[in-house]
């Protein structure tokens, strides 16, 4: 007998259903973010939770060997990946994934309707989304800080880059909505395998790895509501869409970091991906998080 909770997230839907879920998703942000600060791409509840763990820093017992190391490579690959050590290989790594998110949001933040001018419900919970997502950023810093690495700059991506991520809002929702879930869903696959390698890269280092695990919980958090979230806009065909593009996006998008492919098993990702249900993830996540109701077992 089966006990799982939840159904995949490629489980089909109703046009009813997924309104009821944007009215349901809609209550949820406005208790787990609190009050949006527009002009700081801001959350309260965000916020406090930040100024918590840099009132009550943690840092590495014995400081990177090398810090330079990650300082020469954290922006662009300069050495050969495979000579760099485990630990700055993870760090560059997450550098360079946060950064696509800052860049891609940058992009949408700029386009996307502020709050006072926003018309459908969709529009106000877009605009609370990207603000979490600047939240993650911040979080992101805070765990290299956490690892002693307190000189990092968020530096854009190449130009015709940063061009794709500024034309991306702006197509059609026909066309952004399946690659958008997707890419949300890639999020929360990266971030699972991520929170098991802080295992292994700091046994010798408890205290910094429960500290880089809670960091990572509150985006965990986060991005598994907006994988529910952006499953909300898309439709029937939209969804087979979706799960055909689990593969070339994960590919395509990992292939770009380097570190990803010496980290991680790409192949086990992209499964993962295909194969994404909330009941992947830890009790500890689903419950401060939100499922949409035709994912529920």
């Amino acid at each position: 007998m089966s006990t799982a909770k939840y159904r995949s997230i490629f489980t089909p839907s109703t046009e009813q259903q997924r309104q009821e879920n944007f009215d349901d998703y809609w209550l949820f942000t406005q208790q787990h973010g609190g009050e949006l600060f527009e002009e700081d791409r801001d959350l309260l509840k965000k916020r406090a939770r930040l100024q918590y763990f840099q009132d009550n820093p943690v840092r590495l017992r014995t400081p990177l060997a090398n810090p330079e190391s990650f300082y020469r490579n954290y922006v662009t690959m300069v050495d050969d990946p495979k000579s760099l050590d485990r630990m700055t290989l993870m760090l560059t790594g997450i550098y360079k994934f946060a950064r696509h998110e800052w860049v891609g949001i940058k992009g949408a933040w700029d386009y996307a309707p502020s709050m006072a001018d926003a018309r459908t419900l969709q529009d106000k919970i877009s605009r609370v989304h990207l603000a979490e997502e600047f939240c993650h950023v911040r979080l992101f810093d805070e765990m290299l800080k956490t690892c002693g690495l307190d000189k990092v700059e968020w530096v854009p991506l190449s130009p015709w880059k940063e061009k794709v991520y500024e034309i991306f809002p702006k197509l059609p929702s026909f066309i952004l909505d399946a690659p958008a879930f997707v890419t949300e869903l890639m999020g929360v696959t990266f971030y699972c395998h991520l929170d098991k390698l802080f295992d292994d890269v700091f046994a010798d280092e408890p205290e910094v790895r429960e500290r880089l695990k809670a960091l990572l919980d509150e985006i965990t958090i986060d991005e598994a509501a907006h994988v529910g979230q952006r499953r909300n806009f898309v439709g029937s065909i939209g969804i087979k869409v979706s799960k055909w593009l689990v593969k070339p996006f994960y590919t395509m998008f990992f292939d770009d970091i380097p570190e990803v492919g010496l980290l991680f098993d790409i192949k086990q990702m992209i499964k993962d991906g295909e194969e994404f249900d909330f009941n992947q993830l830890p009790a500890r996540i689903v419950e401060h998080s939100w499922v949409p109701s035709y994912c529920k077992a």
